[in-house]
């Protein structure tokens, strides 16, 4: 399965998406672009394994993405 049919098949639900720099959100998967430019809604900033902060919506740069887990 091609990565972009996975993703497509994770809108609505949640996903974890690690960053670069030990970083990463746990969220509501709203959309993505060819670039994998990560819309996330009800998501949650993660990083050294604690919730930082809550946010509403947040748009993650696909530069910075790692992984992306369904």
């Amino acid at each position: 399965m091609k990565p972009l049919a996975v993703l497509n098949k994770s809108i609505n639900h949640q996903v974890i998406v690690e960053l670069k720099g030990k970083r990463g959100y746990r969220g509501i998967l709203d959309g993505y672009d060819p670039h994998m430019n990560l819309v996330l809604k009800n998501a949650e900033e993660i990083q050294d394994n604690d919730v930082r902060r809550k946010l509403d919506s947040i748009i993650v740069r696909g530069d910075n993405v790692i992984y992306i887990s369904p």
